[in-house]
C-alpha cells in the first residue's frame, strides 16, 4: 500500500470479479468513525465532491474511503456491463473490505446518483447509523433525463454509445430494466438511519425537488441543509468544505464512536455480535460506589469491567489505585494508544510502548509557559519510551503524536462538569428536606 499525507491507496474486489480502485483518507489522530462515499453517475473517486469533502471529514477524525465503481476510473470491468444494483454491491463490498481491515462504516456519503446508491445500500450494511447525501435524486430513474436523446436507440438496438462528461460510454438495455425495478421510495421509508439531505437550489442537473422527495419518504431523524450558489459537482472549494463541516457537525451526534478502537481493528458485524455473548454496557458511561470495605474503597464498573479504587496508607486501605492514579492510567493508556494507532498506520517499526506518569503540585511561578501566575497548578510529568528501529524524525513526530490523545486535549481543554441528584435510589431524609426546599 502507498502512503502519502494520510492517504492510502487501495484496491479491493469488486461486485463483478475485477478490483476496485480506492483511496482511503485518514485524520491524522484517533478514527472517530469510518465513512463510505459514493461518487455520482459516470463519475470517479476523485471528483472534486468525493475528494475535495472527504478530505475535509478527516479534520474531524472521520476516515472515509471513496472508489471508483466498476468500469469507472482506475477500477477494472466494463461500465456497459454495469448498472445500479451492481453499484449497490460495489458498496456492500466497499464495507466489507472496510470491516475486515479497518472498522465496519458508520457513515455512508452519496453525491448524486452515488446518493440514491447508498440510500439503496444502507439496509445492507448493519454498521451504518447515518446517511448524507448530496444533490441526489430520489428515483435511480432520474438518470434516464441524462440519456434521453439516447434511449430509443437502445431500446430500439439494445444498446447506445453515450457521451457523458466528455466521455463515451456504452450503455445497454440492462441497465434502464434494472433502474425501472428498484423499490427506491420503499427504502427511503425504512432506511433504519439518520438521514442528512443536502441540495442546492441551484442545481442544474437535479432538481431540488427531488431532495424534498426523499425528505419528506424519510423518517425521523432527518435533516436538511441547502447547500446555496452550490452547483451540482461542488467545484467551488468553499461548497464542498462548507458540505464536509455539516456533514461533520451532524455524524458527531448520530455516528462518532467514543469508544472508538485504534484503526486497523474493526467491528463485527451485528449479527456477529449477536453470537458471541456479551455483557450490557452502556458505553461511555462509568459507574463508582462504596463497598463498605475500609473508609475509602471504591468498586468501579462499566459494562462487564470492574476495578477498585482507594487512597494509600494510612489514610485508606490501599486496595487499589488512588483517583489522580485513575487519571494518570487513563492519560497513559491513551498516549499508548494513539501512538500505536499512528505507528500501524505509517508502518513504523514500533515495537513497543512504555509511559510514566506522576502527577503533583508546583509553584505557577515555576511554570514559564503557563496563563496562571501565581498560587499553585497541577503538573503531570509524563515519560514515553519507544523501542524499536526508529530514526529521529520518527521518534519526533511519535512525541508530537503524543499530545494529540483525545484523553490529552481532555486535560488541556476548558471542562463542564454538570452534577445532578440521580433520584433513582433509596431516598433520605436529607433528599426530602432538598427537595421542600
Amino acid at each position: 500500500m502507498n502512503v502519502s499525507a494520510g492517504s492510502l491507496k487501495l484496491q479491493f474486489p469488486g461486485s463483478q470479479s475485477g478490483a476496485l480502485a480506492a483511496r482511503l483518507e485518514l485524520p491524522d489522530g484517533e478514527v472517530r468513525a469510518y465513512a463510505l462515499f459514493a461518487h455520482c453517475f459516470s463519475c470517479s473517486k476523485d471528483v472534486f465532491a468525493a475528494s475535495r469533502v472527504s478530505r475535509g471529514l478527516t479534520a474531524s477524525g472521520i476516515a472515509v474511503l471513496r472508489f471508483d465503481f466498476t468500469g469507472l476510473g482506475q477500477s477494472d470491468g466494463d461500465f456497459g456491463n454495469t448498472n445500479f444494483t451492481s453499484n449497490i454491491d460495489d458498496l456492500v463490498r466497499a464495507a466489507e473490505f472496510l470491516r475486515d481491515n479497518y472498522r465496519a462504516p458508520r457513515i455512508l456519503i452519496g453525491h448524486s446518483l452515488g446518493g440514491t446508491a447508498v440510500l439503496a445500500a444502507a439496509h445492507r450494511i448493519p454498521s451504518v447509523s447515518a446517511v448524507a447525501t448530496i444533490a441526489a435524486p430520489a428515483d435511480p430513474q432520474h438518470v434516464k433525463r441524462l440519456l434521453r436523446d439516447d434511449i430509443d436507440t437502445i431500446q430500439r438496438q439494445g444498446f447506445a454509445e453515450v457521451e457523458l462528461g466528455g466521455r463515451r460510454f456504452k450503455i445497454r438495455q440492462q441497465f434502464l430494466t434494472d433502474v425501472a425495478a428498484q423499490p427506491q421510495a420503499e427504502r427511503i421509508r425504512t432506511l433504519g438511519a439518520a438521514l442528512l439531505v443536502m441540495h442546492s437550489p441551484a442545481d442544474k442537473i437535479v432538481s431540488i425537488d427531488e431532495a424534498g422527495k426523499i425528505f419528506d419518504l424519510a423518517k425521523h431523524p432527518k435533516s436538511f441543509v441547502a447547500l446555496d450558489g452550490a452547483n451540482h459537482l461542488l467545484s467551488r472549494r468553499e461548497d464542498s468544505q462548507f458540505a464536509a463541516d455539516i456533514i461533520s457537525a451532524w455524524a458527531a451526534r448520530y455516528a462518532f464512536e467514543d469508544d472508538a478502537a485504534p484503526a486497523g481493528v474493526y467491528d463485527v458485524e451485528i449479527a456477529d455480535r449477536a453470537q458471541k455473548p456479551s455483557v450490557e454496557r452502556e458505553h461511555g458511561v462509568v459507574t463508582v460506589e462504596e463497598t463498605g470495605n475500609g473508609l475509602f474503597q471504591q468498586r468501579i464498573s462499566s459494562g462487564g469491567h470492574k476495578l477498585l479504587a482507594d487512597e494509600p496508607e494510612p489514610i485508606g486501605s490501599d486496595t487499589g489505585l488512588s483517583p489522580y492514579e485513575l487519571l494518570l492510567a487513563g492519560l497513559g493508556a491513551c498516549t499508548s494508544m494513539t501512538l500505536r494507532m499512528y505507528a500501524e498506520r505509517k508502518n513504523l517499526a514500533l515495537e513497543k510502548v512504555s509511559v510514566r506518569l506522576a502527577h503533583s503540585r508546583i509553584h505557577a511561578d515555576d511554570c514559564a509557559t503557563c496563563e496562571t501566575t501565581e498560587g499553585m497548578i497541577d503538573h503531570i510529568d509524563r515519560s514515553i519510551s519507544l523501542t524499536g528501529n526508529l530514526s529521529v524524525a520518527q521518534i519526533v513526530r511519535l512525541l508530537e503524536i503524543a499530545d494529540k490523545c483525545p484523553v490529552h486535549r481532555t486535560l488541556r481543554s476548558e471542562i463542564m462538569i454538570t452534577t445532578v441528584l440521580d433520584e433513582s435510589g433509596t431516598a433520605t431524609a436529607a433528599e426530602g428536606r432538598l427537595h421542600e426546599s
